[in-house]
């Protein structure tokens, strides 16, 4: 069987789309190729090498037929940025000396960002033998830009020229977007492009009624409370009137949402933590409806909850503008409201009612995600591509 190997930054235990989607890649192709993958030692969003790997320099294991290497990382979710790029550096030394020690297949899929990390891969195992697949999940640094983590300067333009190396050395890209793959082509047509979205690979659950005892939707949000996300903005402009609100997850604004729920006990906000993805699938059925937020339009980003919960049959209001919003639209999947404007979101919200949100709208949305966002389908196109 031949050998394929994934260097990726995120991967279970850690959750997050970027982990998700690595994942059930590696356990689709694990039946065609011998799949092996590299990593750092499970960290994130915590910042902190996680309980079970404390103490480790390396980890090797195998796990559902696929070989794991857990790499050292000087783990940190720091705002200051010189230890946030001494954490980037740090990983990618780990992969040198990885590379260095360890026989690396003809086959190999990075993932990007971060941009040092894959810049390390594509400088070092740049070979006439070797095809490289870059698998990009956002526009970074454009996508910094926009958030305002990044300022143009300097450190932005060596960014950019990081970017476009890795594009010009990569034989495949896998882009999660149109406006990726797009984005790219105005830098290089040297590539193959693949659209690879990030389809989840889990079942379809019965669905359920759900049921109100104070006549108000449960709206509910679950994943990374980062600052892209910006959810605690949205707890504090929030109309409660027909709402109320339930968060599950856990990231850098976990413990300023936490205060703001405790200085509002008046509010209907009930925060519920971080659960094993199972667990929440079926917590996510009990809800009306789900909202996805972006504080800022992100071009190139299609939040992989949005596949995800329309395989679970969830009723989707979203929020953050760019092609997800497109998404919505053409499989009529929920409800748009402009993107960071608070006024017209809970406008929006004032126009559901929750005998709009049905059994039938519900099983809707299903069998359209059943067509149209099928995992094994892709997972075929890829397999063809690779």
């Amino acid at each position: 069987m031949k050998e394929l190997m994934i260097i990726t930054s995120y991967f279970p235990p850690e959750i997050g789309a970027a982990s998700n989607r690595i994942f059930h890649m590696a356990e689709g192709l694990k039946n065609d190729y011998d799949i092996s993958i590299v990593t750092p030692l499970p960290n994130y969003p915590t910042g902190k090498i996680f309980k079970d790997y404390k103490g480790k320099f390396r980890s090797t294991t195998e796990e559902n037929g696929i070989k794991i290497n857990r790499l050292w990382i000087y783990a940190s979710v720091s705002k200051n940025k010189f230890l946030r790029l001494f954490a980037m550096l740090s990983y990618s030394f780990s992969l040198i000396w990885f590379f260095m020690w360890n026989n690396i297949p003809d086959k190999v899929i990075v993932q990007s960002p971060p941009l040092l990390v894959s810049f390390t891969c594509m400088f070092f195992l740049r070979s006439k033998k070797r095809k490289l697949i870059l698998n990009v999940s956002d526009l970074w640094p454009s996508a910094g830009l926009e958030l305002g983590a990044l300022k143009e300067g300097f450190s932005y333009k060596i960014l950019k020229k990081l970017e476009a190396y890795n594009y010009n050395n990569a034989d495949l890209i896998l882009g999660q977007s149109n406006e990726i793959l797009s984005h790219i082509k105005s830098i290089t047509t040297k590539p193959e492009l693949f659209l690879y979205r990030n389809f989840p690979q889990i079942e379809f659950p019965k669905l359920r009624e759900t049921s109100s005892q104070n006549g108000k939707i449960k709206m509910v949000y679950a994943g990374l409370l980062g600052i892209a996300q910006g959810i605690l903005k949205l707890c504090q402009e929030l109309d409660y009137r027909t709402i109320e609100f339930h968060i599950y997850g856990s990231g850098a604004e976990e413990e300023a949402i936490k205060t703001f729920i405790n200085s509002n006990k008046n509010l209907p906000i009930y925060f519920h933590g971080r659960v094993k993805r199972d667990d929440l699938h079926l917590a996510l059925l009990k809800y009306d409806l789900t909202i996805i937020p972006l504080l800022n339009r992100i071009y190139g980003s299609v939040p992989s909850k949005i596949f995800e919960y329309a395989k679970l049959g969830l009723p989707m209001l979203y929020f953050g503008g760019g092609e997800g919003e497109d998404v919505i639209k053409t499989h009529q999947l929920g409800w748009i409201a402009k993107e960071g404007d608070y006024k017209h979101l809970n406008e929006v919200l004032s126009g559901i009612h929750l005998k709009d949100l049905n059994h039938g709208l519900k099983s809707s949305i299903q069998d359209i995600a059943k067509v149209q966002f099928n995992f094994e389908k892709q997972l075929e196109k890829l397999k063809q591509t690779l």
